[in-house]
């Protein structure tokens, strides 16, 4: 694995990454809300990249595991800068995004900015949009006031917070309503045991996008996660089979 470095953002945000080189496209991962580069999946890419010669950029979000910055202080339109100034920094040119959950909806936003530069997308029970149908009439109306919500954390002992910041920052990116203007290769796996994600949403995402290569993989006993040693298996063979160019 290797070593940390960090990317300094004109505001003096410090940006947390691994970046391994070798043949490209890059493969980019991008993880889910609280999540950091640590995860199971974005290691096991990380490792697979290794082991295959290929370049792959993993990345803190601000406020998330050891960048800079408050958790409370993050959007989506924030981290989508982020990981395009560490593209650039890098000399990162032909790109294949992994995105996981709220990830997935990062990698939709950075890949329509990136446009031709995007070689493939794959999605792990993405989440676009989740500010809109993951949340209550009740839960909608607190963050619109300004306020935090917090709900119970099935994945660790700290209870999960939507800041209003975030939330509605989200309801400005929204992108299920319209035509996404992707046209590369697109994987999207989804657990049918998935508690946080409906997995019609990627069949949802699929209809939606204008790429007409897209494939949908739906694992009937699958969590949210999709972190178990099968499902992990599932996401390196479904980076290996994607086309490269």
């Amino acid at each position: 694995m290797s070593k940390v470095q960090f990317h300094e953002m004109n505001d003096s945000r410090r940006i947390a990454f691994r970046h391994l080189a070798g043949d490209g496209p890059a493969l980019v991962f991008l993880p889910g809300y609280m999540s950091d580069m640590a995860g199971s999946k974005a290691t096991a890419t990380m490792e697979w990249a290794a082991a295959n010669s290929r370049e792959c950029l993993l990345l803190d979000y601000s406020g998330c595991g050891t960048s800079s910055g408050e958790f409370g202080d993050g959007a989506l339109s924030k981290w989508r800068e982020e990981i395009l100034a560490l593209l650039e920094a890098r000399g990162i040119d032909r790109v294949t995004l992994i995105g996981s959950s709220m990830g997935g909806w990062l990698m939709l936003l950075v890949a329509e900015t990136l446009g031709t530069r995007m070689a493939g997308m794959i999605g792990i029970a993405s989440a676009p949009d989740f500010t809109d149908w993951g949340f209550t009439e009740e839960q909608k109306a607190t963050l619109a006031a300004g306020k935090t919500v917090f709900e119970d954390n099935p994945y660790g002992s700290e209870p999960t917070s939507t800041h209003a910041k975030f939330w509605a920052d989200g309801e400005a990116q929204k992108m299920l309503d319209r035509e996404i203007m992707i046209n590369c290769p697109v994987r999207l796996l989804h657990g049918q045991s998935d508690d946080d994600v409906p997995w019609g949403t990627s069949l949802r995402l699929a209809e939606k996008l204008r790429s007409p290569d897209v494939q949908v993989t739906l694992v009937k006993d699958g969590d949210h996660r999709l972190s178990r040693e099968e499902d992990i298996a599932l996401l390196l063979r479904t980076i290996a089979n994607l086309p490269k160019e």
